[in-house]
């Protein structure tokens, strides 16, 4: 009876070890973060009316010891249209979830959208914050928010599909007109009035082939940021830029480029011809407005290359330039670290050696002003062996030490040529100013950027008083 009553005892005392053991938490947690099998979903079904889908990830646990996640949060919360469901746990706001060792979890993702509501964006995104080890990491969730057609990393040209302008383009990752090792000699048509919307970081790019933009007076092809709230009218850096990469022949009329980090980036050439620009506005981008480098050939007329974080044109590294009639103006609101216009044609790499390369540039009938002292540079070596083949005539110039070099002629120093009103990009110039009349009509084109006849006596500039 004595040897009964142990082996109960004992039988309940290893009961309640193995219950305790197995209910209590690790004695530690790894002190590493998650990963994850994406860190962007994208849904990119476009639906008539009800939009309803469910897309997947997975949660990594790669670590030798299990991990206590925190917090999971749906950023939107309740009035955000996409839902999650976390291993079979629905909700916005999760919390102390036990992930084991070298193990993972499903996170499911669901979306439901009236797409025909023609108030939301082009593009809807919201985020799901993951907490561990007092770290946040996000995965984004996308959503198309508008009818529109979309460009997601993917090669376009007219030989695949035409651009129409009946609804709005996005551009999701890359939009690429020809591709290194994937094709390249493609032709992209944009039509009059295409508005063109890019998602952050997007890029439109050229490679060995060309682009025709064909914009008119009053139907522009419009290029900017996804969001469509006012107030990111004059936000800069939502998009990339557009890139010419070794392009050929391209041609660039009557387009607005505005709020990228690099507005228009025209980079080596292949051909005899890489960019033929006019009638453009390109304003309001992080650092450049237009980068002309590496020995790209351009022609740029009755043009605005307005306010941006550093110059609102760059010349660098060679090429030849022909600029007529052109507002090189740059009133950026924030800290300045160049001037509107800059040409450099040497540069330095990382060993301390020095490059130079042959420049042509000929500028005429335009305007270099903005809010910096200095809104004019011209940076070239002296003693050089290459091409420094640089004329400018007949321009207006504001710059704190003028330049008494030969290849400047006919220039008006540092006088204010009464804009209308620049804090609003009316570069129109009031009676009075010194760029009426004051071009040189052998070098002038004949009608301004607005449509306007320069008759015998062309002003300087892109608009015409």
């Amino acid at each position: 009876m004595k040897n009964y009553f142990h082996i109960v005892l004992l039988s309940g005392l290893l009961l309640l070890f193995f219950s305790i053991n197995s209910c209590k938490k690790p004695l530690s947690y790894s002190k590493n973060n998650l990963s994850f099998s994406t860190d962007t979903i994208l849904f990119d079904t476009i639906f008539t009316t009800i939009g309803s889908t469910t897309k997947h990830f997975k949660i990594y646990n790669s670590n030798n010891l299990p991990i206590n996640i925190e917090e999971i949060e749906l950023m939107g919360g309740n009035s955000s249209p996409f839902r999650i469901n976390i291993d079979g746990v629905s909700g916005t706001y999760l919390k102390d979830i036990e992930l084991r060792k070298k193990d993972s979890l499903f996170a499911f993702v669901e979306v439901t959208l009236e797409v025909n509501n023609t108030s939301n964006p082009l593009i809807i995104s919201d985020s799901i914050r993951f907490r561990t080890n007092g770290k946040n990491q996000y995965v984004y969730l996308d959503v198309w928010g508008q009818d529109a057609y979309f460009h997601v990393n993917e090669i376009v040209g007219d030989s695949y599909s035409p651009w129409l302008n009946d609804k709005p383009h996005v551009i999701y990752g890359l939009a690429a007109v020809g591709y290194p090792g994937i094709d390249s000699n493609l032709t992209l048509t944009i039509p009059p009035g295409t508005q063109v919307h890019c998602h952050k970081n997007a890029v439109l790019f050229v490679y060995k082939s060309t682009i025709d933009i064909q914009g008119q007076l009053n139907n522009e092809v419009v290029f900017q940021g996804d969001r469509l709230e006012p107030f990111y009218d004059d936000v800069p850096g939502q998009w990339y830029g557009i890139i010419l990469s070794q392009a050929k022949n391209c041609n660039i009329d009557y387009a607005i480029i505005k709020n990228g980090a690099l507005g228009l980036r025209v980079d080596t050439t292949s051909s005899s011809n890489t960019l033929n620009l006019t009638n453009t506005i390109i304003d309001n981008n992080d650092f450049y407005n237009l980068m002309v480098n590496a020995g790209a050939i351009v022609t740029v007329e009755n043009c605005v290359l307005g306010k941006s974080g550093i110059s609102s044109t760059l010349l660098f590294a060679g090429g030849t330039s022909n600029f007529k009639n052109c507002n090189f103006v740059n009133y950026w609101t924030g800290t300045r670290s160049g001037p509107a216009f800059a040409l450099k044609n040497w540069y330095k790499d990382d060993n301390g050696t020095i490059y130079e390369r042959d420049i042509v540039c000929t500028i005429d009938n335009s305007v270099f002003y903005g809010n910096s002292n200095d809104e004019f540079v011209i940076d070239s070596l002296a003693n050089s062996s290459v091409l420094f083949n640089v004329s400018i005539a007949d321009c207006l110039i504001k710059k704190d030490s003028i330049y008494n070099y030969n290849y400047l002629s006919n220039i008006i120093w540092n006088v204010d040529p009464l804009f209308v009103d620049f804090s609003t990009n009316d570069l129109h110039v009031n009676s009075g100013s010194p760029l009426i009349d004051a071009g040189n009509l052998s070098t002038s084109t004949t009608t301004s950027i607005d449509g306007i006849s320069r008759g015998s006596n062309p002003d300087i500039g892109a608009y015409e008083f």
